[in-house]
């Protein structure tokens, strides 16, 4: 069983890049359903679907690179831990290098970035940070 399956998402997201794989399968969870989505809108993967093989459901995530072969995600990076969560209220919210990047966020409204967290005025619990 994996104590953090989102650090083991974003690690499996990581290995896949380094390897430059055109797709990665993930085990499925709503959490990790959210974070795809956002992934897919904030442009940092090609897009994602739930593949159900059997009993176990997955999400394929269909990474994208330029054109030049080197990955839209430079660094991807997990920040609240089981063992040391990280919250941040809506004032708080850490900006990733300057605004490049994005944070992803779990609120009581939902999984969010970071800046759409700032400007609804809700804070919650930083899940990572993406450039």
């Amino acid at each position: 069983m994996i104590s953090d399956p989102i650090a083991d998402m974003l690690t499996r997201v990581r290995n896949a890049l380094a390897a430059r794989h055109a797709k990665v399968d993930v085990p499925s969870s709503k959490l990790k359903v959210e974070v795809a989505r956002i992934l897919k809108e904030e442009g940092y993967i090609l897009n994602y679907k739930l593949v159900e093989e059997g009993p176990a459901r997955t999400i394929r995530l269909y990474l994208k690179y330029t054109p030049a072969n080197q990955p839209v995600i430079s660094e991807i990076e997990r920040i609240s831990r089981p063992g040391c969560r990280i919250y941040a209220n809506s004032k708080d919210i850490p900006r990733v290098l300057g605004g490049l990047g994005i944070n992803i966020l779990t609120t009581s409204r939902g999984v969010m970035t970071g800046a759409d967290a700032r400007k609804n005025g809700v804070g919650g619990e930083v899940l990572c940070r993406i450039w």
